[in-house]
Parts: structure tokens; sequence; C-alpha cells
């Protein structure tokens, strides 16, 4: 391991001032991507000068990847995460813009990557990180030959969460596609949809169907070869192979498995280099008839700096969509989590924590954990005082998340009325549905009471906002355009 970074601050913004200007590189025909990485080695020497240089510049290792297009992206492999934000931060620029002078068509990726232990032999192996693959029951999908090339932890075995398994996954009207899809493709060994693609935001559930997918893969079918990694850790596997010259075991481990999983794809947005690589690894498997599944924080569509040719490939198969929670699928969510923990956990609490918290299934079970710590920490009975006063910071931010002003600007600019007519006596239908659209959603996001929302709508009864929230809850119930137009609305609100 290289040993860690240890200036002050003040020291690192001194090296940082002292660099010299960025020399102009007038070149008459461009170098050949080797001379030009070590070009730019000799040039950012002289700008930095000795100390700086051995400090920042001398531990990176420099891959170039030259694409169809012509492009040479140059991939910079760097011991520790911090010394890749400080680099990216300060020197990000300057090495950008002198690769561009020292090759015709060029790009620069960077990636964390654990230096190498040498062995008694010639030949390096790579040292244990903490990037790992799991293996799902024998055989491994990767010899130890292949994987020594890559990184020792290949044939390690990556413990799954024990807590994200299908059994333990609730299922309402939000998710119910997604799970119906997750559980489809890990009981049924020839795809029926290629890929899967699962979406939502935070807190949602896509890491845990995706874990439940590894758990039912392995426990069921332990002869079906399977990789699961983040995004992140393919790109740093691909950065490894490039540094270590062994792209073609790189790419026999990743084309040959039966099912391969990635977490976050949303993660190689605008990494030209890597995103080629898992282009031609998607088209290798789905070419084999092999499953991928795939999970992002938005549609392929969607997805920022990815390129057209890979969002349409993501986009062949089911793109299912993990809605946020309603208030029945969080109230179930809090029951099964309550009777883990060992019930004591009224009725009432767990219907106070349901409507309070309607951002995520994740900040969901924090607030449960908490209260239920406190309880059996400091010797007090679970109440409802008890939980708004351990709570009191997450509700005061849950608070502020949705106002109803908030609410009717948005309604009114998605249906195209002004905000005045949330407020006033008209009828007609135009008006009419978008504001009690607006009412339902102030019921479901905000903690107002019915005569709270009615006031805040011209003066209404709270008779009405019942009306109002019964008559969108039957017209999403036969309607499934309209339904999708409330949750993207919803989805608005609390994004």
């Amino acid at each position: 391991m290289v040993s860690k970074v240890n200036l002050s601050q003040t020291q690192m913004l001194q090296e940082a001032s002292e660099a010299q200007p960025l020399p102009n590189m007038n070149l008459s025909s461009p170098l050949s991507p080797e001379a030009a990485w070590s070009a730019l080695r000799e040039q950012m020497r002289v700008r930095l000068g000795e100390t700086a240089y051995r400090r920042w510049i001398e531990p990176v290792t420099g891959s170039v990847v030259s694409s169809e297009e012509g492009t040479a992206t140059l991939m910079l492999a760097i011991p520790t995460r911090f010394m890749r934000d400080w680099i990216e931060a300060h020197y990000g620029d300057t090495i950008r813009t002198m690769w561009s002078q020292l090759v015709k068509k060029g790009a620069v990726e960077w990636a964390v990557v654990a230096p190498v232990a040498k062995s008694t032999s010639e030949t390096p192996k790579v040292a244990k990180s903490s990037v790992a693959v799991p293996s799902f029951g024998p055989p491994s999908f990767a010899s130890a030959s292949q994987a020594s090339a890559l990184s020792g932890s290949i044939v390690d075995e990556a413990p799954l969460d024990p807590r994200f398994t299908f059994d333990n996954f609730v299922v309402g009207k939000p998710n119910e596609l997604a799970y119906a899809a997750a559980m489809r493709v890990a009981d049924t060994e020839t795809p029926t949809f290629n890929p899967l693609f699962l979406y939502g935001g935070s807190g949602l559930g896509k890491t845990h169907l995706m874990h439940a997918i590894a758990w039912h893969i392995r426990q069921n079918y332990p002869n079906r070869r399977v990789i699961y990694m983040s995004a992140e850790k393919f790109m740093y596997q691909f950065v490894r192979a490039l540094r270590y010259k062994d792209t073609v075991s790189f790419k026999e481990q990743f084309r040959s498995v039966d099912v391969l999983m990635i977490d976050d794809v949303q993660f190689i947005g605008g990494k030209d280099t890597t995103q080629e690589e898992f282009f031609h690894t998607f088209n290798a498997l789905v070419d084999r008839n092999r499953q991928v599944i795939v999970s992002a924080d938005k549609s392929p569509q969607d997805l920022d700096r990815m390129e057209e040719r890979l969002r349409s490939r993501l986009g062949w198969g089911l793109v299912a969509d993990l809605h946020p929670a309603n208030y029945e699928l969080r109230l179930g969510i809090l029951h099964a989590k309550a009777e883990k923990l060992g019930g004591g956990v009224p009725d009432k609490v767990i219907e106070f924590l349901a409507h309070k918290i309607a951002s995520n299934v994740r900040e969901l079970e924090g607030a449960l954990n908490r209260i239920v710590a406190h309880a059996q920490l400091v010797g007090r009975t679970i109440s409802l005082e008890m939980t708004q006063e351990v709570l009191a910071d997450v509700l005061r931010v849950t608070e502020r998340r949705v106002t109803i002003d908030e609410i009717q600007k948005k309604v009114a600019e998605h249906y195209n009325i002004r905000v005045a007519d949330m407020h006033s006596a008209r009828r007609a239908r135009a008006v009419a549905r978008p504001r009690q659209v607006a009412m339902y959603l102030a019921k479901q996001l905000t903690p107002r009471s019915l005569p709270e929302i009615g006031r805040k709508f011209g003066g209404r009864d709270h008779t009405t906002v019942i009306h109002a929230v019964r008559k969108i809850e039957e017209l999403s119930a036969y309607d499934p355009t309209f339904k999708e137009d409330v949750e993207l609305l919803r989805r608005l609100l609390q994004g």
C-alpha cells in the first residue's frame, strides 16, 4: 500500500500555488499515446516541481485506450480516493488541457485502484482490495488464473446483505411490477426479457431487489454463474485490467457468466471508455441469451451523459419503476420491521411514522430503529410523545420538504392554470380537477389536518377535501394514465 498522505491544508495549498503556468505545447503533429503520456508526466514535473510531482503524480499509473472514433482516452489509476479527489480538484483541468494538446482527440478518466504488492517472481501480483465480486456457489465463475490478473478478491465471497431477500420485501402498488419482474428473472434460466432495468429514487428498494435476485439464484440454482457489483466497481476492475494489460481475462470473465447484475449504472455517465466496454459486454451477453439486470436512479432515456446507443440498449427489455411508497405500503413496511425488532411499538406510533415520513423506505426504517434503540437503551416505553421528542430533527426536516403552497404551485404549472385558481370558486373541470389533485397531494405529503388543508384552498370545508381525496383515488384506480400523472407530480414534489 502507498503510505497515507499526511499534509496540512496550508502545505497543500502552498504546494498547488507554487505550480508554474501551463505551457503551450505547439506540436507539429500529435504524439503516439505512449509517448504522449510520458510527455505529459515530464511537463507536470516541470510545472509542479520535483517535490509535488513525486507526491501527487509519480504514484499515478496511466493507460491509454483508443476507441473506434479515434479518441485516445487516458485512464488514470490513482492509489487512494483522497489522492484522486485532490489531483482532480487541483490539477484536473491542467491534465485535460495538456492531454488534448498532445493527442489529436483526447479524453481523461479517473479511478481509484489499489497498489500492487510485488511477489517473489517477476510477474506482478495484484494485492487484495476492497473490490469484491461474489461467486454464487460452485463452480466459481472465474478461475484463479483469470482472477489473479484482476484482483485477488475476485474469487472471494462478497457477503450479500442477509436482510435483502424476497421474503423481507414488502410489496405494494408502487413496487409490485418491479418485484414481479425480479422474481421472474431470478426463477427463470432462459431470459424472458433482457435486460431487466430497475429504476427509482434513493431508498425505494432497487438494491434490495438486486440482492434478493442474487440470494434466490444462489440458493436455488447454485451452478449458475453470477456477477453482482456496482457500476463503480465494474469501472475499477476494467481500469485494473488496463493497468496490467490483461483485458482478455477481464472480457472472458464478464462475458462468460449466466447473470450479470450491475447496480447504479448512472455512475459510468460521462466515462466514455468504461461505457464502451460495458456496451460490448452487454451485447455479448444478450447475444448468448444470458441475463443482464441493471439498476439506476433514472429511466434509461433520462440517464445523464450516457451514450445514446447504450441508453437504447438499456431500454430494450423491461423497464420497471419503483415509485415512492404510499401510505399503505409504508404502514406495511413499518409493521414488518417492528415485528423483526421484537414488537412493542404501538400502532399509533407506526401510523404516525407512516404519515410523517414519506420520503423513502431507508429513512422510514431508520426512524423506527432510532426510537426502538432509544427505548431499549434509556429504558423508556415507546409512545407518541417519546417518538416526537426523539425524532424532532427528522420531523422538522420532513415538514420543510413539501408545503401546501409548493404543491399548489407545482400542480398549477403542470396543468397550466393560475395558482389563484386553487383558491377561487370556479368549478369548471379544467380548474376543479387540478384543485382536487392538489388537495390529495396535500393530504399525502404534508402533516396538515383536513380543516387546515381546506383553509389553504380558499377556506373550503374539510368535507370538500375528503371528497377530493376519494375522487382522486377512484380515478387512479381505473385510469392508469391519470394515476401516472399524479405519481409524477408526487415524485417531482418529493425529489
